[in-house]
């Protein structure tokens, strides 16, 4: 791997190299995990110190009030977490009546928070440090405020029009009338409030205390459904990950809930095709293009909470299965992608590693920008909107219901090699992020690209059908060539920078790591 390919995509920034290391989107952040680090905490210690500052520093992105899930390899073993939220018990497809589709303000969007959760349980099981101290940072920047980052306030800007008619909202967001803006101090002293508590309490609070208490009342004065019996129902899961094997590594992924399946099928079906010698090649793209759309079919058509899912999902990673499927790629032309197996009736994201060995993924979220719009301003949390990724389709496996787990777009990932740790990465953007784990791990693994020019590489977003987006860092000639095979290019369509995601990644680099961060956000990447 030449590493020093510093300007590959002309972005100026060259991998990180480090005995142990912290990679996110904020470098508050990323300076508390290596804080926690320094005195002798782990990657996961680490982990919950940086993903704590995250709901301080990026609340347009995740909070107190977002879900999580986690993927750690603890020396020997690689485990997952899942702590997304349920909905509420009283959340029936007839309380949607006549609407077509959940939605995305409100506490009708409102699930269950799980990031808390997700603390403690990481904390339980592998902390090597007291839960308490690992959110000192996180109070301190809260009560005594923060300069909010260039991109964080351009993002925090764009949601003000939305949240125009939530009172709670911008109380806690607009304190001085408008979005913060770039270097301007704010303070959250009700996440301050909150975060002690939760220090305190073990995370209890949140969930049977003062603060469920407060959530529970504020959605019952504004007309929602959740309630603290809701709240203290809420159990994180630790689950077994699932994992595809393409070109030589294994990646592993969240099984459903969450949408990390569509970037093994992808992985399985580009392992089965030649891509060619180029990683920003036509052929490269066109096949990349091509098996993402097959893994987006299934993922849509069949992925919901696990135990609501009428297939399993080994019967989309069957090499059986796939062997069929790669077949409908045609390598000179685009197609309109179709679900194979028919049915039977975004965010933050980080990734930590220590001189011991163990490397975390970890990503939380509120969904769409702030989440619902409704925040409990005595604690400043706000509160996520996953409930809009429930389907209301009665023919669908991801239909709501009551107490379940909705389809989710946030999914970390980890790649091992011959049964030992080689990489933990992840991206944030919503429905990029399974397509863009397929990009990194083709580009990291199969071309041998450095971590650092692999994140900063242009990367594709299939929109649906045939309709692709493109980053305008490729070239017009390679543009032209996929329209010319029926490509429906769009350039920059999603919109924002971030409509392509933000990646991190830290990669095991002999006896130490390579670590890299996206500059499509104000991404960090600090070792030690």
């Amino acid at each position: 791997m030449n590493f020093e390919d510093r300007e590959l995509y002309r972005t100026g920034r060259s991998t990180n190299f480090g005995h142990a290391a912290v990679a996110t989107s904020e470098p508050l952040a990323v300076q508390a995990g290596l804080a926690v680090l320094r005195r002798g905490g782990n990657a996961v210690d680490a982990a919950i110190a940086t993903a704590a500052v995250l709901t301080v520093t990026e609340p347009v992105s995740n909070g107190l009030g977002s879900d999580a899930f986690a993927l750690i390899w603890d020396g020997d073993k690689l485990h997952g977490l899942n702590a997304s939220g349920r909905s509420p018990a009283a959340w029936t497809p007839e309380r949607y009546a006549g609407a077509d589709k959940i939605p995305v303000n409100g506490w009708g969007a409102a699930t269950v928070p799980g990031a808390v959760s997700a603390w403690r349980a990481l904390s339980d099981k592998f902390g090597a440090l007291s839960f308490g101290d690992l959110l000192t940072d996180a109070i301190r920047i809260a009560r005594e405020g923060y300069g909010v980052g260039p991109i964080t306030a351009i993002s925090w800007a764009n949601q003000v029009q939305r949240f125009k008619d939530s009172a709670s909202w911008r109380a806690t967001f607009m304190p001085n009338g408008h979005a913060p803006r770039a270097g301007e101090l704010f303070k959250m002293p009700g996440a301050a409030d909150a975060l002690e508590l939760i220090a305190v309490t073990g995370g209890d609070a949140f969930y049977q205390g003062a603060i469920a208490e407060e959530i529970a009342r504020q959605s019952k004065a504004e007309g929602g459904a959740m309630t603290v019996e809701d709240l203290a129902a809420h159990k994180a899961d630790w689950v077994d990950p699932i994992e595809m094997g393409a070109y030589g590594v294994s990646t592993h992924e969240i099984p459903p809930n969450g949408q990390g399946i569509m970037a093994l099928i992808a992985l399985g079906l580009l392992d089965r095709l030649d891509l060619g010698d180029d990683p920003d090649g036509v052929r490269a793209l066109h096949l990349e293009i091509e098996a993402v759309k097959l893994a987006m079919a299934d993922t849509a058509a069949h992925v919901a909470d696990l135990e609501h899912m009428r297939i399993s999902p080994s019967d989309l990673l069957d090499p059986a299965y796939l062997d069929e499927r790669v077949k409908l790629i045609d390598p000179n032309k685009a197609q309109e992608p179709k679900t194979g197996i028919p049915q039977p009736g975004g965010t933050i994201l980080l990734t930590t590693a220590d001189r011991d060995g163990m490397m975390v993924s970890f990503i939380q979220s509120n969904y769409m920008g702030f989440g619902s719009g409704c925040v409990v301003n005595k604690y400043g949390v706000s509160m996520q909107n996953r409930g809009a990724g429930f389907s209301l389709d009665p023919s669908s496996p991801n239909i709501v219901a009551p107490s379940k787990r909705p389809f989710h777009t946030i999914i970390p990932g980890f790649v091992t090699k011959a049964g030992g740790p080689l990489m933990a990465f992840g991206m944030m953007g919503g429905p990029i992020q399974a397509q863009g784990h397929a990009q990194l791990v083709t580009r990291m693994i199969r071309f041998d690209q450095p971590v650092q020019a692999a994140i900063d590489a242009p990367r594709f977003r299939c929109l649906g059908g045939r309709t692709v987006a493109l980053e305008r860092h490729l070239s017009a000639e390679t543009q032209a060539a996929l329209v010319a095979m029926g490509h429906d290019v769009q350039n920059d369509a999603p919109g924002v920078a971030f409509g392509f995601g933000g990646a991190q990644a830290i990669m095991r680099h002999g006896e130490i790591y390579a670590a890299g961060s996206d500059t499509r956000k104000d991404g960090y990447a600090g070792v030690i």
